[in-house]
């Protein structure tokens, strides 16, 4: 299971973020995966719930945003949503696309909580 290693490299980049930041505990983490990523979101928040532990985002919330596959024909120009398992243009129908979203793995926010020290 892969998920468990991407947890793993998301977490260390979260952990960066919070010490950047000096914040004390990470709640809530927001992700966005493309379809063809090669992550299954659910494995992954699985995975997340083992990876965690003993981390500053160890009572974190993993909230995961699925993305549209989208491509730009490169025969028309005309972007489009498509599905995953069928990359042809919406408009002319031509096959030559090219892949602008839906492969992506990005962490997109970080909510932290600081502690005051004043």
């Amino acid at each position: 299971m892969h998920e468990l290693s991407v947890c793993q490299a998301m977490l260390a980049q979260v952990e960066a973020i919070a010490k950047r930041e000096n914040a004390s505990q990470v709640i809530r983490i927001v992700i966005h995966i493309g379809p063809l990523s090669g992550v299954v979101p659910e494995l992954l928040q699985q995975a997340f719930t083992i990876a965690r532990a003993g981390s500053i985002a160890a009572k974190a919330e993993l909230e995961t945003a699925l993305q549209q596959v989208r491509v730009r024909c490169q025969q028309c120009g005309a972007e489009c949503d498509v599905s995953a398992n069928r990359l042809i243009c919406c408009k002319c129908g031509d096959f030559r696309t090219q892949l602008i979203s839906g492969d992506e793995l990005l962490l997109a926010s970080v909510e932290l909580t600081r502690e005051d020290n004043d």
